[in-house]
């Protein structure tokens, strides 16, 4: 089974992408790629830049990565109480080429942050928006205060409660794609 999974943040050292990085590791018998970001920097999506340079060969690669997986793992990062630039960039360049940006693939969506509500709202506005795109979500987890809660240098949850939380829910992650 391959697993696609990537953080929504261009940071160097995401947080969300050592979560998304994580949780793909945890599921069984998995493949895992993770993407990064950084290697799909475009211009800010308009109508008139999308004119002037027309579908962008890294928009089309995002989406073949995507639709190459069996499962998608994704950690949404909150900047001002919403998803990042980074991940919406990509994300709206991708949907001009395709409208189902995340090919109905079964999704774990989830978000951390250094504070204590983890991310929620990015993950809300994600569970909103993702859906219209091909966003087949199927769970979601939120790791509350990074800091505290994950363990930097052996890339794990160290908090034995959410960390038990998030291994049920990949071990009854629901694969099918249209359930």
């Amino acid at each position: 089974m391959k697993i696609v999974a990537f953080g929504g943040s261009s940071s160097k050292n995401s947080i969300n992408k050592k979560l998304a990085t994580y949780a793909a590791g945890l599921f069984e018998n998995g493949d895992v790629e993770v993407l990064d970001l950084n290697d799909y920097e475009l211009p800010l999506f308009s109508v008139d830049r999308e004119k002037e340079i027309g579908k962008p060969e890294l928009a089309g690669k995002f989406l073949e990565k995507l639709e190459s997986a069996d499962v998608l793992v994704i950690s949404v990062a909150e900047h001002n109480a919403g998803m990042t630039v980074a991940f919406k960039n990509i994300y709206d360049w991708a949907s001009r080429q395709k409208k189902e940006v995340f090919a109905n693939k079964p999704l774990l969506l989830m978000s951390t942050s250094p504070g204590k509500f983890g991310g929620k709202n990015s993950l809300e506005a994600a569970k909103i928006s993702l859906k219209w795109y091909g966003g087949n979500i199927k769970d979601t987890f939120s790791l509350p205060s990074f800091n505290e809660n994950f363990d930097v240098e052996n890339g794990i949850i160290s908090n034995k409660e959410l960390d038990n939380a998030l291994k049920d829910i990949i071990r009854n992650f629901d694969y099918e794609l249209n359930s």
